[in-house]
């Protein structure tokens, strides 16, 4: 079902997976999915890896995510794609079945400067996804504190409303943990024509190294709560997850009273932690 059919009944509730690398086994991705489907998800998106990397095993996850009985979602980037292999790659993944893709630049390998493939940007590759693929729904990036790269808030929101002109029918956030940007953000958004409905991705708080390694990554900022976590349980893994999850729970509440029209939650394929937050969170059973 595409997501967008779907968004007229109801609130989504999603995972996110990435694939193994090449030379790790698959058996334990599996069994994440086995688990995960226990919650009825909506549907489950699986990653490109960075920098374009496992695209093959990409398409191998989506197929075990159809084949477990669930809605799947592929990401896909400008990184090395031509316009051939756009259309074969894509072509392979609607061969499975698969109506959702999200359309994306992606990172840049160490090294480029570019993405060395014939589209530059997210919305000259939603652009053409639409033209050769009309039946596919593809949502697109957002980023509620500004991409890291964006030379101010308001050029990146044009090229969200470009986005949206060039095809995309859904918008998924990258990593925020602040509650009061992400509603100044939706502002933003709506006084700039943008009416696309915005599934939220949330990062679960489980490792001080991750949260800090993320927020570096992506520049996104660490609200005054979760720093107060970290810096009484950041030497203490098992406190500091503990503590984590409850924050989690309650950054779901806080984000659905901020309106959200969907929770996409990334796994990072630790089923067991997760399936305790969504547990504790009563939005499955």
């Amino acid at each position: 079902m595409k997501i967008t059919e779907l968004l007229k009944t109801k609130m989504s509730f999603s995972f996110e997976v990435f694939p193994p690398k090449n030379e790790q086994p698959l058996q334990p991705l599996l069994e994440t999915i086995e688990r995960l489907s226990v919650f009825s998800p909506d549907f489950i998106s699986c990653t490109y890896g960075a920098g374009g990397t496992n695209k093959g095993r990409s398409v191998e996850v989506c197929k075990s995510i159809v084949d477990s009985g669930n809605e799947a979602m592929t990401h896909f980037t400008c990184i090395g794609n031509s316009r051939e292999n756009i259309q074969k790659e894509i072509g392979s993944y609607v061969q499975l079945g698969i109506e959702n893709i999200l359309a994306l630049r992606g990172d840049f390998p160490p090294g480029w400067t570019g993405t060395q493939g014939d589209f530059g940007y997210a919305d000259e590759l939603i652009a053409f996804i639409k033209e050769q693929f009309p039946d596919l729904c593809i949502a697109a990036a957002c980023y509620p504190e500004m991409h890291l790269n964006a030379l101010s808030f308001e050029k990146d929101i044009a090229h969200l409303r470009i986005k949206q002109d060039r095809g995309a029918e859904v918008l998924m956030t990258q990593l925020c943990h602040d509650v009061e940007a992400y509603e100044r953000f939706r502002e933003k958004i709506a006084k700039a024509g943008i009416h696309l409905p915005v599934i939220f991705g949330l990062m679960p708080v489980l490792s001080k190294e991750s949260i800090v390694k993320m927020a570096l990554v992506t520049g996104c900022s660490i609200p005054r709560d979760l720093s107060a976590i970290i810096g009484k349980y950041g030497d203490k893994p098992e406190e500091f997850k503990k503590a984590g999850k409850e924050y989690t729970v309650n950054q779901i509440y806080k984000y659905m009273s901020a309106g959200i029209d969907g929770l996409h939650i990334y796994v990072l394929n630790k089923h067991a932690d997760v399936s305790e937050i969504v547990t504790a969170s009563g939005i499955r059973v």
